[in-house]
This record gives structure tokens, sequence and C-alpha cells, in this order.
């Protein structure tokens, strides 16, 4: 697995990591029961600390993506059709807020960004 990190990304390393993971999850490059990379050769391969993967997979975790098995390891958990279109949902919802926050900073009104997406859309 081939994990890339910025230095110039607003995101936090953890969350680069997080994020390359699971997108790789839900496309179903990383098959469920496959065992990931140990937090230590995962944290070697990506010059980080052992706490920066750790908060990934604790976070992957959470998010039910992942299992750990004590002394063995973490896991992909198998995932349904279902959970996936839900999590994709997820990241929708926070770039929705992210591209509100953006329209709200920059005296973008609602309406007018409504219209923007309705001119995408026709631009399809």
């Amino acid at each position: 697995m081939k994990i890339l990190i910025s230095n110039y990304s607003s995101l936090p390393i953890y969350e680069q990591i997080r994020e390359q993971i699971k997108e790789a999850i839900l496309k179903g490059e990383i098959e469920p029961g496959s065992m990931l990379p140990s937090i230590r050769v995962l944290a070697s391969q990506c010059k980080v600390g052992v706490i920066t993967v750790k908060r990934a997979y604790e976070e992957l975790e959470k998010e039910g993506l992942i299992f750990n098995r004590q002394g063995k390891g973490c896991f992909v958990k198998e995932i349904n059709q279902e959970e996936v279109i839900k999590l994709y949902e997820q990241q929708l919802k926070e770039q929705i807020k992210e591209l509100r926050r953006f329209c709200k900073e920059h005296a973008i009104s609602e309406t007018r960004m409504l219209a923007l997406i309705e001119e995408c859309k026709e631009e399809e």
C-alpha cells in the first residue's frame, strides 16, 4: 500500500493517511479481511511517528472500516454497498459544509451558490 503524505496539505498527516486508506477500502482496492501494515511498518514507510498512524487506524476503526485483533493487527471489515453509500454521503455532507463556509467567507449568497450548481449540471 502506497500512502502519499503532503507537507503542503491543510489536512493533518493522520487524516491524509486515514483518507487514503479509506478510499482504497471503499473502492475495493483493499479486500475485506486483508491485514493492514502494522503501525510501525506504515509509520516507517510514511516517515511519520507511530502515534500518527495509530490515530489514523483508530479513526478508521471508529468509522467501522477496520477492526483490531489484539496481538494480530488491523484488518479490513466486510462492508455492504449500503454502508459504502452512507460513508460517501457523509463525505459529501462535509464537502457541502465546506462549500457553504467558502461562500459565506466570500459573500456569495446561498441562492447564487445553488444557481452555480445548476449551471454546472447543465454543462455536463
